[in-house]
């Protein structure tokens, strides 16, 4: 089920046809163009089938006037080692979750771990064989960005500077360690920060052993890059909380899946009201103790859009574009220079909606009919998502 990183190019590549193209950009979310040109993984083009050069394509899709879109960002993942978690001993959920439309994970800490090292030396350890095992390992295909140590006290600058030089760009959950007052996490998140380390912070209640409570007051002193599941991880902190933190902080609003619904749907309304929906990004906060979510940030998407009435095509931007800027990352936008990774979506067969985006307005989550990495096909029609009405096809030329 999980694959090795491809080692072969796509070579050209042209997507025609399609019925409706979301950017992820959440300033135009939605483009007047029904034509993709890839060449060796990247889009080199996107527009009109007439202004774009689509002759001597190796592979043609023909998108059925379906809906393309970049490939969802999970912005909040807790791998451990391949494509199997020990906190719910299953095998082939990386693999199971891009059939859910995810091309791109972004681990949260590899806390899951059994044993998992917490002195200095075992942690720095784990972070960088984590980065370069994912590095080198991609499940179905995924990106999975990993290797995101958890501090612990009596980490120094030093630190961090060796963990930047040995290609970790990530921390872990500020919270989940022993480091858990304000002041300490902000002396190490601004380390961190000064060798180009990002970092999250947990947000709520405690979620395994050894977490705690991580109150607003610390998230605001620490001043990590996102705030970690900021609906809770699964416990929310108050709600009038969580919206104090989306006004008194310009950092990035993590919503996940595994958290508090209600708070979920109030953090994103904040973001809005306060004008500033380009700091909202998802994540699922997966694997967790309620178990793993292929289609996790799907259905998180179609929880905002139909119980939050945000427009399914900004929901969409929360997943991909936003998440893309945020994380720094050459995906999660459809313009020249980016990946080509792509989930190409319809409305899931007999949905009350007229169309994708009002299906998911309603509540339905969509149907995968297949999805794209890097140019190259890693699945047709999903094993996972309600069917497709209409899904894409494909023809190889090759030269």
């Amino acid at each position: 089920m999980a694959e090795a990183v491809s080692t072969g190019a796509s070579g050209k590549v042209v997507i025609t046809n399609v019925g409706l193209m979301l950017s992820g950009d959440i300033d135009q979310p939605i483009l007047q163009a029904d034509t993709v040109v890839i060449q060796d993984g990247l889009i080199t083009a996107v527009g009109r089938a007439k202004d774009c050069n689509t002759s001597q394509a190796q592979t043609v899709i023909d998108a059925q006037q379906t809906c393309l879109c970049p490939g969802l960002i999970d912005s909040h993942v807790h791998p451990v080692f391949g494509d199997w978690t020990p906190r719910q001993n299953q095998i082939g959920w990386i693999d199971s979750t891009m059939h859910g439309g995810v091309t791109t994970m972004i681990s949260a800490g590899e806390v899951h771990l059994p044993g998992r090292p917490k002195d200095i030396v075992g942690l720095k350890a784990l972070a960088i064989t984590a980065q370069r095992a994912f590095d080198n390992f991609r499940p179905g295909g995924v990106k999975v960005l990993a290797g995101a140590p958890i501090i612990e006290k009596g980490m120094v600058e030093q630190d961090f500077k060796d963990l930047a030089d040995a290609g970790v760009g990530l921390l872990g959950e500020v919270g989940l360690g022993s480091v858990k007052a304000g002041y300490e996490a902000q002396q190490m998140v601004a380390w961190a920060r000064k060798y180009g380390i990002q970092s999250t912070i947990h947000t709520g209640g405690p979620s395994i052993p050894g977490s705690g409570l991580i109150d607003k007051d610390v998230v605001l002193e620490a001043d990590a890059d996102i705030i970690g599941h900021i609906n809770g991880g699964h416990t929310s902190l108050p709600e009038a909380h969580v919206c104090e933190l989306c006004e008194k902080s310009s950092r990035a609003i993590e919503i996940v899946h595994n958290g508090n619904e209600k708070v979920a749907i109030a953090a994103a309304q904040a973001a809005l009201q306060l004008k500033c929906p380009h700091r909202v990004i998802l994540g699922t906060d997966g694997p967790a103790g309620s178990g793993v979510q292929p289609l996790g940030m799907l259905r998180l998407i179609a929880l905002l859009s139909s119980l939050g009435n945000i427009p399914p095509e900004l929901a969409f931007c929360f997943a991909t574009g936003n998440t893309a800027r945020i994380r720094k990352l050459n995906c999660g936008l459809i313009e020249v220079g980016r990946a080509a990774d792509f989930v190409f979506m319809d409305k899931a067969q007999h949905s009350a909606g007229r169309d994708l985006l009002r299906s998911v307005a309603l509540g339905d989550i969509p149907g995968v009919g297949m999805v794209m990495i890097d140019g190259i096909v890693r699945c047709g029609r999903s094993r996972n998502t309600p069917p497709a009405t209409q899904v894409p096809s494909v023809q190889s030329h090759p030269i």
